[in-house]
């Protein structure tokens, strides 16, 4: 059942938390919401206590304006939400921009880290990954139903994704989408466009994560790559094992940006690290 916690400048942000043991906090893409780890949910809830969280204009939560639509702000709010459920520590699996907010949060508060898993998300960005995310980001969809988007999704995404089930892509529509008055709405705030425009324009100045992700040194790490992705490049994944060799790994084929988690090499990955916290 979705809950709601005020951030410190007043923005009411909704989370979902349920099932016990090691807290498991997820955190979701850019435009994404906390609906992407509903396959976590259905895996993980009986043997960890995973907590999902809607970032500030996404999903659930307030759409307060693009100014504070930062990293670093979302990062406040998920030290804010485990302040607010009085934890310590959590692992943190997270799916491309939540996995930058991880690296963040390694940054600013690593003691509240228990453990890492990324999910198709490294310390460099592939340019042609953000300039597609560009292509969309913030626009209206040209579909008009929650079955018209579902049906095109196979052809729209091969070759990177291949093999998905029908109900899969079904269930991505709908957490991607809100059918209401005969068309679809996006589930996120349109103005997220504006706020990571300059980060994502050609010329923007490139800052150098691997600092960042050294800090996860010490820490249960994990990494799922889609074998087809075009954010983490099969270069970066390489050389972030080499830096880790410790780090629980797996490639997915058939999968691009990003896999769903319900894949069982990626439940792997997840299992794996959970086991060594």
């Amino acid at each position: 059942m979705t809950a709601v916690f005020t951030a410190a400048d007043g923005v009411k942000l909704a989370y979902d938390d349920r099932g016990s043991g090691v807290p498991l906090l997820c955190l979701a893409g850019l435009t994404r919401n906390m609906a992407d780890f509903e396959p976590v949910v259905d895996g993980f809830a009986h043997r960890a206590r995973v907590i999902r969280m809607d970032y500030r204009g996404r999903g659930a939560s307030d759409w307060p304006g693009p100014a504070t639509y930062t990293i670093a702000q979302e990062a406040a709010d998920v030290i804010a939400l485990l302040d607010h459920l009085g934890l310590d520590r959590a692992v943190i699996l997270g799916t491309s921009r939540g996995g930058l907010i991880a690296m963040t949060l390694a940054a600013m508060a690593r003691d509240r880290l228990a453990g890492v898993i990324l999910n198709d998300i490294g310390p460099e960005i592939m340019p042609e990954g953000l300039a597609h995310i560009m292509d969309y980001l913030g626009r209206p969809t040209r579909f008009r139903s929650l079955a018209e988007a579902a049906a095109a999704f196979p052809a729209l995404h091969a070759p990177a994704f291949r093999d998905v089930p029908e109900a899969t892509w079904t269930a991505h529509a709908n957490r991607l989408f809100r059918e209401d008055g005969g068309r679809l709405h996006l589930r996120y705030d349109a103005r997220l466009r504006d706020a990571v425009a300059p980060a994502f324009a050609p010329d923007a100045p490139v800052v150098d994560l691997w600092p960042v992700f050294d800090l996860f040194e010490g820490l249960p790490l994990g990494l799922i790559r889609g074998a087809g992705s075009n954010i983490l490049s099969a270069e970066t994944a390489e050389k972030m094992r080499r830096r880790r060799p410790d780090m629980v790994f797996a490639e997915l084929d058939n999968r691009g940006h990003v896999p769903f988690l319900d894949e069982p090499e990626a439940v792997r990955v997840i299992e794996e690290v959970l086991a060594q916290v």
